[in-house]
């Protein structure tokens, strides 16, 4: 039987533990040439849990970079390579949106290499900043397509992993061919199926699989 255990997800972020698709063979492409870019600045973007955040980590950890919140923008280093995470959330967290911008708009002048990522194609990022908004269009950018079912298998299989957990083949079959196709959705049910299975002590299994893919009325089955 299958030790179960509450050791939460170890997310692993390596180069060798990013799974390589058609949608964001173009995008790896970019980062691993790095420094031989030919702009300083460049946009990752796609829906969430596409990749952005794992292949920022990969560069981030190539060029020396320090990563950090756009929200976080006021309290960013004077000096160095930078990843700027989730850029077009970022207006509905400041409470001053000119200081706001003003401080990415200083920080993209400087020239140094810097990686922002967002959901949105940058030309689409939310910003009042007229100059501003003309660095964002001219951003070289690169999206991270739609995922085919190699990649959500391959995913499934990882995001288990990195929980410690064994699954049936059965098991990550049944996600990938019975949920929404969306990393997302993979991401989210698998730590739904992890918790039920610590609350009750159990492996996760094929039926406790198909027991959350058809929830009793009421809310979260097992837990309450």
């Amino acid at each position: 039987m299958q030790l179960v255990l509450p050791l939460g997800a170890n997310n692993q972020m390596r180069r060798e533990d990013f799974i390589i698709a058609p949608g964001n063979q173009a995008a790896l492409a970019f980062l691993d040439a790095y420094p031989a870019w030919p702009a300083p600045m460049a946009a990752l973007h796609g829906a969430a849990a596409s990749g952005k955040t794992h292949l920022a980590r990969i560069w981030a950890d190539a060029a020396g970079a320090r990563i950090i919140e756009a929200r976080d923008l006021l309290e960013a280093p004077d000096a160095g390579p930078l990843v700027i995470e989730n850029v077009d959330a970022a207006p509905s967290f400041s409470k001053d949106t000119s200081a706001h911008e003003a401080a990415l708009f200083a920080l993209m002048a400087r020239g140094t290499p810097l990686l922002l990522t967002g959901r949105a194609a940058p030309a689409h990022w939310p910003v009042q900043m007229g100059d501003l908004a003309s660095r964002f269009k001219s951003l070289l950018g690169f999206e991270l397509g739609a995922p085919d079912e190699a990649l959500l298998l391959a995913l499934a299989v990882k995001l288990f992993a990195d929980r410690q957990l064994q699954v049936p083949v059965s098991v990550v079959t049944r996600l990938v061919h019975g949920l929404e196709r969306s990393p997302a959705a993979i991401r989210d049910f698998i730590a739904r199926a992890d918790a039920l299975a610590l609350a009750r002590q159990k492996p996760v299994n094929l039926a406790l699989v198909n027991e959350l893919m058809e929830p009793k009325q009421g809310g979260f089955p097992g837990l309450s």
